[in-house]
């Protein structure tokens, strides 16, 4: 089960007094990032949230929104800070009378003030609170996980679509391979021929023979082909597993592994056609990397 890292989900639940609406919204990233807002009067939940998180998340900046609407009468509790209050409106009344100001200072200007007015800290029903607001991040985790489920399936089939595209060009690469070493035995002997002034000769065929032995292994890619073989069954193994294991990092570093093969393909063959489809098989390669960024 292949699962996108960026996403949206939207869950609630109520229990007849409290009604808790949690939204999820992930984005690219290394590792697991969660940014919780909610209530200040809830904050002893976040521990419990990002619990769950934890567990439906591996990979991606998550932002946690959290909003509650209660009937309980200990929700709705404010506390007034009277000293706080006492302060602002005799600081007003000395600039008023510094100022030579006649305005009256108004409640309003001292209520909206910093602390004045406090949420209570505290619930008479912290299990309660706990419980719906579990139930609302696991019904937003499950809406979240479906998306990018849905995004992570569509992300695999393009892959492995780029993927075939790399095998069909490993298999033209491994068919022209055998032919270098003939190729360039026969350019070496017309060579060879034009300094001697013969096509013929023990002395000349042992030269040949001996340059086309070293070119040939010089050029050898066979290894190189195998390997991206494996990296390739590798690819369609990872993307067919049916778990929710994170394979993102995994299959970022098998792509700097086909990468670095097809590298080494192009320094080695020294062959114009067989570097013509190492360019188009890192164009692949490179593509391919670039949708898994987006894998969990």
């Amino acid at each position: 089960m292949i699962r996108s890292m960026t996403g949206f989900g939207r869950g609630e639940a109520t229990d007849g007094v409290r009604t808790v609406t949690v939204e999820l919204r992930a984005v690219n990233h290394r590792y697991a990032e969660f940014n919780i807002r909610t209530p200040r009067r809830y904050a002893f939940t976040e521990e419990t949230v990002r619990k769950a998180l934890r567990e439906g998340i591996r990979r991606g900046k998550t932002d946690v929104s959290i909003n509650v609407l209660s009937d309980a009468a200990e929700d709705a509790a404010v506390k007034v800070n009277l000293p706080a209050a006492a302060q602002y409106a005799e600081a007003f009344r000395q600039i008023r009378e510094a100022a030579g100001l006649a305005d009256e200072v108004r409640l309003d200007l001292i209520v909206a003030q910093p602390d004045v007015l406090q949420s209570a800290t505290g619930s008479t029903d912290e299990e309660g609170v706990l419980k719906v607001v579990s139930e609302a991040v696991g019904s937003a985790l499950t809406a979240f996980n479906a998306m990018r489920t849905a995004e992570g399936e569509k992300l695999a089939a393009d892959i492995l679509t780029h993927g075939a595209a790399v095998e069909k060009l490993v298999e033209i690469i491994e068919e022209r391979a055998p032919l270098l070493p003939p190729i360039y035995a026969e350019k070496l002997r017309e060579r060879l021929a034009e300094l001697t002034g013969s096509l013929s000769g023990e002395k000349l065929d042992d030269r040949v023979a001996l340059e086309t032995s070293l070119f040939a292994d010089k050029c050898n890619i066979t290894e190189e082909i195998v390997r991206l073989k494996s990296h390739l069954a590798q690819l369609r193994q990872v993307l067919g597993k049916k778990d929710a294991e994170p394979c993102g990092k995994k299959l970022d570093f098998l792509m700097q592994e086909m990468n670095r093969e097809a590298n080494t393909i192009g320094s080695k063959a020294n062959d114009l056609k067989i570097t013509e489809q190492m360019l188009a098989m890192k164009n692949e390669i490179e593509i391919i990397r670039e949708q898994v960024q987006n894998l969990e």
